[in-house]
C-alpha cells in the first residue's frame, strides 16, 4: 500500500486537497510537512495523539516531519467550534507550557538522521511583526466575507449570548502564516491537523500561493469519537494527559484496556503502528472470543509503550495483575504511588483509625453501619490480610511501601489510605 492507502485503511484521512495530486507529490521524494499544537495547558492530551503519531507514520515513510508548537497561536487561542471566548494566559505562563510541550512532541519523532524531523515555536517569526507589517502583507490577502463565512466563525456570530473578538477573528491569519514560513523557510508542502481545523488549513495553502506562489498541500484527520456517543479522551477523573504527573501510566493503561469491543479496533488502527495483518485478527478475536479481550490488552500495551516506554508499562501491568490477583507484596512505592495520584480512591488516615472509617473514608462503604456488616461478612481485606473484628484498628497492620494500606471489599473494589505522619 501506499502512504495515504494505508491512511484511509486505517481511517485516518477525513479530508483532503486534491488527492490524486497529494498522492503523487508524496510519491514523487521525501516531502516536508507539519502539524501545529498549540498549549492550551501543561501537557498535551490523548486526543494529541492522532497528529502526533500521523507525523510519524509520515516520517516513517521517508518525508521530514516538523512538529510546531504554537508560541504565539496559543497567545491569541483558536475559536474553531468553541462556545465561548477563550480566557487569555499570561505570557510567561504559555512559554512555559511551550517547554513543556516540545518536549512532549520531541518523544514521537526521530530528530536524528535523513528525514529528521523539527520542533519549532511560531513565536520566532511572530513576535518580530510590527501591525503595520502585518495588516499590509499578511491581512490584504484574506477576505473578511470569506472569513465570516466559516462555519467555526459563523456559529459564533449567531450566538446572542457570546460573539468573537477581534484577537480570535484574526487566529486563522496567524495560522496561514506559519504555513508561509513553514513553506519558505523549509520547503515544508504539506499541512496535517483535525477536522475541525480545515479552514484555517486551507487558508494557509491560499496565503502561501499569494506570497510566494506555491502550491501545496492540506490533510486532515478525524477527530477521535466513542461508538455509544460519549465523549473520548475523557474517564470519571478527568482528561486523560500525556504526562505522567497529570495522569500515572497505570491510568492511562487502564483507559485503554477498559476500550468496548465497538471501539478497539478502530483504535487500534488510529493509535498503534501494529501492521493490518496484526489488527485484522485482533478484529476476528474480539468477533470470537471477546470475553479474553485480546485486542484491548494489545491496545493498551502498544499505546502505553509509545507513550511512558517500556518502565512505564511494566509499572502499569504490575499493577494490574496485582489488584487482579490480590498479590500486592508485588507492589513497589512508586507503584502505590500512581495509584493514589488517579488510580484509586485515597485518603490520609491516622495511625490508630479504626477500618470501618478507613472504609467509610475510600468510599468503600456508606456508612459505619455497613462497614461493620461489610467485616462481619469476611468481605475486608487490609494489606492482603483479612479483617474479622469490627473495631479493628490499623495499628497493628505493616504498612505497605511508602506507608500504604491497600483495602479491598470483595473482589474488586479496592482503596488506598495513606498512614499521616
Amino acid at each position: 500500500m501506499s502512504l495515504l492507502a494505508e491512511l484511509r485503511w486505517r481511517g485516518l484521512i477525513n479530508q483532503t486537497s486534491e488527492p490524486a495530486a497529494l498522492e503523487d507529490h508524496l510519491a514523487a521524494g521525501s516531502r516536508t510537512l507539519y502539524a501545529g499544537f498549540d498549549p492550551t495547558a501543561d501537557s498535551l492530551h490523548i486526543g494529541s495523539l492522532v497528529p502526533l503519531l500521523a507525523l510519524r507514520r509520515f516520517q516513517l515513510a521517508g518525508h521530514r516531519p516538523i512538529a510546531l508548537v504554537g508560541g504565539a497561536t496559543g497567545l491569541i487561542g483558536d475559536p474553531s467550534f468553541k462556545a465561548a471566548e477563550r480566557a487569555l494566559n499570561e505570557g510567561d505562563i504559555v512559554a512555559g507550557w511551550v517547554e513543556r510541550i516540545r518536549e512532549q512532541v520531541s518523544a514521537f519523532i526521530d530528530l536524528d538522521g535523513n528525514a529528521a524531523g523539527l520542533v519549532v515555536d511560531n513565536l520566532d517569526w511572530t513576535r518580530s511583526l510590527d501591525v503595520i507589517t502585518f495588516l499590509r502583507d499578511i491581512g490584504k490577502h484574506f477576505s473578511v466575507n470569506e472569513m465570516v463565512r466559516k462555519e467555526a466563525v459563523r456559529a459564533r456570530l449567531e450566538r446572542e449570548d457570546s460573539g468573537i473578538s477581534f484577537a480570535e477573528f484574526s487566529y486563522g491569519l496567524l495560522q496561514s502564516y506559519d504555513y508561509v514560513e513553514l513553506a519558505r523557510r523549509y520547503d515544508c508542502s504539506l499541512q496535517i491537523g483535525g477536522s475541525d481545523q480545515w479552514g484555517n488549513i486551507t487558508a494557509g495553502m491560499d496565503l502561501v500561493r499569494r506570497m510566494l506562489g506555491r502550491h501545496v498541500h492540506a490533510l486532515t484527520l478525524p477527530l477521535v469519537t466513542k461508538a455509544d456517543g460519549s465523549k473520548f479522551g475523557k474517564t470519571e477523573s478527568g482528561t486523560v494527559w500525556l504526562d505522567a504527573r497529570r495522569t500515572s501510566p497505570y491510568s492511562f493503561y487502564q483507559f485503554w484496556i477498559n476500550a468496548a469491543d465497538a471501539d478497539v479496533g478502530r483504535f487500534l488502527r488510529l493509535f498503534t503502528f501494529l501492521s493490518r495483518e496484526e489488527i485484522e485478527a485482533l478484529d476476528q478475536a474480539v468477533d470470537e472470543a471477546p470475553e479474553q479481550r485480546l485486542a484491548q490488552r494489545a491496545l493498551a500495551q502498544a499505546v502505553t509503550r509509545l507513550v511512558h516506554g517500556d518502565a512505564g508499562l511494566a509499572s502499569s501491568e504490575r499493577i494490574t495483575e496485582a489488584l487482579f490477583s490480590g498479590a500486592i507484596d508485588q507492589l513497589a512505592a512508586a507503584d502505590l504511588d500512581q495509584l493514589a495520584q488517579d488510580g484509586l480512591p485515597s485518603a490520609e488516615i491516622a495511625p490508630n483509625a479504626k477500618v470501618g472509617a478507613v472504609l467509610v473514608a475510600l468510599d468503600l462503604a456508606r456508612s459505619n453501619s455497613q462497614a461493620m456488616q461489610l467485616i462481619k461478612s469476611g468481605a475486608v481485606t487490609i494489606n492482603g490480610a483479612s479483617v474479622a473484628a469490627v473495631d479493628a484498628t490499623v495499628d497493628g497492620i505493616a504498612p505497605l511501601p511508602g506507608g500504604y494500606l491497600l483495602a479491598r471489599r470483595g473482589k474488586r473494589n479496592w482503596g488506598l489510605a495513606r498512614l499521616a505522619d
